[in-house]
């Protein structure tokens, strides 16, 4: 009987076990040394961090001509895009649905709600679910992807610019091949991917099983000129300027607000074991994603403002589909879960 066979498996399973080993070192270190907040202008960056930056400066510039171009036409249309991409798209699919699974939606429509927040210009489905699961599993620790408590900035939108420390912090095993794996970036193949980490997440596969969902990665970038193209040729440059510019710039930093100023600024009303805050100003501007102490208390609930007078109008939208019969499963804390975790009033 050869040898040969046994050899190779025994070699296949040592080159596993190292493998295995490597990925658990690597694992280890980043638990005996916190990654922490790394220099943005002192480290070097990554082929997605310019990327992430160029395309952030190219928004930012649209809004520099904004003033130029005022119509108000386009100002509505920014704000009817800003309520429909940041609403539906953002809010209640990625967030509300694709995230945490508060309710059901058919899947037509499930897609239809995951390609207008791709629209927000905050990444693909994959890799914004991937990265908010994290958030809440390292919650304003060292491995959370985007806390403040490294640093107010740091948590608004630093921490997008650092694909090697958010790669480290929640795929620290993707670290051993990284330059290999930013290399590849490079490559005309890679060029319309718009994600903000390395590496396969673990933490997605019910997206990422899904063509539809692999479909928006590959080719995220190319809706972005694709809409923008249709602004220009419909209105013109300012409609260029509104409809892209400063709908998505101001949407993109009330969003990253909630990150930042949600865990610095205001209330907390359930005991989370975090620095999450319930804001109303917050809430206003982002569709009730401001009442965040309520979220991170139950984030599996569909509705976040848990009071009457807590406006939530992503909730109210859910309600809407729950009553001509397309949203159904809605998960709400219960009365237990809620007493369990309220924070009682100080005695005199």
């Amino acid at each position: 009987m050869s040898l040969i066979p046994q050899m190779e498996g025994t070699r296949k399973e040592l080159e596993d076990k190292n493998i295995d080993r490597k990925a658990m070192a690597v694992e280890d270190e980043c638990r005996a040394m916190p990654p922490g907040r790394r220099p943005i202008f002192r480290r070097k960056w990554t082929t997605l961090d310019k990327r992430s930056a160029g395309a952030f400066l190219v928004m930012h510039f649209l809004c520099l001509l904004a003033p130029f171009h005022f119509t108000w036409p386009a100002f509505w249309l920014a704000f009817v895009l800003y309520v429909i991409t940041g609403l539906f798209g953002l809010t209640l699919s990625y967030h509300r649905h694709l995230t945490h699974k508060s309710f059901k939606l058919p899947k037509w429509l499930e897609y239809t709600f995951a390609y207008i927040g791709v629209h927000t210009f905050q990444g693909d489905p994959i890799d914004w679910v991937s990265t908010h699961r994290y958030h809440h599993q390292f919650v304003d620790t060292e491995r959370d992807p985007h806390t403040p408590t490294q640093g107010f900035w740091f948590g608004h939108i630093a921490w997008i610019f650092d694909s090697y420390g958010l790669t480290k912090k929640v795929s620290p095993k993707h670290v051993e091949d990284f330059e290999k794996r930013d290399e590849k970036r490079k490559s005309l193949s890679n060029i319309f991917v718009g994600y903000v980490k390395y590496g396969r997440p673990n933490n997605v596969e019910d997206l990422q099983k899904q063509a539809f969902y692999r479909f928006l990665r590959r080719t995220y970038i190319l809706h972005h000129f694709g809409l923008a193209v249709v602004l220009y040729l419909v209105g013109g440059l300012p409609f260029l300027v509104w409809g892209m510019g400063v709908r998505t710039v101001c949407f993109q930093h009330v969003t990253f607000a909630v990150n930042s100023l949600g865990h610095m600024w205001g209330n907390q009303q359930w005991n989370t074991g975090d620095q999450s805050r319930n804001n109303w100003v917050l809430a206003l501007l982002i569709f009730g994603e401001g009442w965040h102490n309520n979220h991170h208390a139950f984030e599996y609930s569909a509705r976040h403002g848990l009071e009457w007078w807590q406006l939530d109008a992503t909730w109210w939208v859910i309600l809407f589909l729950e009553a001509v019969g397309l949203a159904t499963d809605l998960k709400l804390p219960s009365q237990h879960h809620m007493q369990k975790l309220a924070i009682q009033p100080k005695s005199e």
